[in-house]
């Protein structure tokens, strides 16, 4: 039994390392934009603008292109070599890398040994390791405009055609613009339509709160009357809720003024204020203590 699971370990282990490597391998790889007039456009690592051939990874993993091979000659497979030992050549799932067909292998990795031709027709190829093995191609044709790249649709897939943007590096579609938008912008210069749109949705928007409002309002005015038809316990007067007449409250008003007559004693109300009167001024007071003849004692004649 543990040699059986020993087995299916190393089996699996077996077909992992192999889809790795499968994962690994320049097939994904795709052609995907090329510029073969540049009198405006992206400039290389030396300030300098020439014709650029981009390659896309199509694989959900990293591909390390090292070792292929880019031609544009249908009998020389092997024309340029990419050099080993660059880490640049190790290229991101779903990213691009750029080549420049300037003749000058001499300036990098990146800089191949030939260019195209815009007077015809260039054939453009790119092959695995091995030189035999064709991983893509596409024949551009001739009489490009200049500073025009000549692209797939989409990134890895689609047909070729003239792009709008030359996009070196990056994405052949750039969500720069909003389809609806610019349907409007077509067909609705003046933005009649638009305001008119718009205008409906308000509208529409204040009719349902309107009826949201008043059904609510139902709801409640119902759940009262059914609340004080519970506690009331009596049919008649769950009817009349919210319409009891003015001799009620005449009724209840008269019930309380008695109630708080009963309550308070009015002679508390009465205070009784007796006058004192004063002959004299208080000021004047001191005359009495001064009726007296004063004293002389011995003791002061002495």
């Amino acid at each position: 039994m543990t040699n059986k699971k020993l087995g299916i370990l190393l089996l699996s282990a077996f077909l992992l390392s192999i889809g790795g490597i499968k994962a690994q391998q320049a097939t994904s790889m795709r052609i995907n934009e090329v510029l073969v007039i540049n009198e405006d456009n992206f400039v290389d690592d030396y300030g300098k603008r020439h014709t650029w051939i981009e390659l896309f990874n199509n694989s959900a993993g990293s591909v390390n292109i090292q070792g292929c091979y880019l031609t544009n000659d249908k009998n020389n497979p092997k024309k340029y070599p990419i050099p080993k030992g660059d880490v640049l050549t190790l290229i991101p799932p779903r990213q691009h890398t750029l080549f420049w067909a300037d003749n000058e292998p001499d300036r990098g990795t990146f800089h191949i040994n030939f260019t195209l031709d815009p007077s015809k027709e260039n054939y453009i190829a790119l092959y695995d390791a091995d030189g035999k093995t064709l991983i893509d191609e596409i024949t551009i044709p001739a009489g490009q405009v200049a500073d025009v790249s000549y692209g797939r649709e989409m990134d890895g897939s689609g047909a070729w055609k003239p792009l709008k943007k030359v996009t070196p590096s990056t994405n052949n579609v750039t969500l720069d613009s909003n389809e609806k938008i610019d349907n409007f912008k077509e067909n609705d210069s003046f933005g009649i339509g638009m305001t008119i749109t718009a205008m409906a949705v308000v509208f529409c928007g204040l009719i349902l709160l309107y009826v949201c409002f008043k059904y609510i309002g139902k709801l409640s005015i119902s759940a009262s009357k059914r609340k004080a038809k519970k506690v009331a316990g009596g049919n008649d007067i769950a009817a009349n809720v919210g319409i009891e007449s003015g001799e009620i409250f005449a009724a209840i008003s008269m019930a309380l003024y008695e109630i708080s007559d009963d309550n308070h004693d009015i002679e508390n109300t009465v205070l009784t204020i007796h006058k004192v009167k004063r002959i004299y001024s208080p000021w004047s007071s001191k005359i009495y203590g001064l009726r007296e003849t004063p004293t002389i004692q011995k003791n002061q004649k002495k």
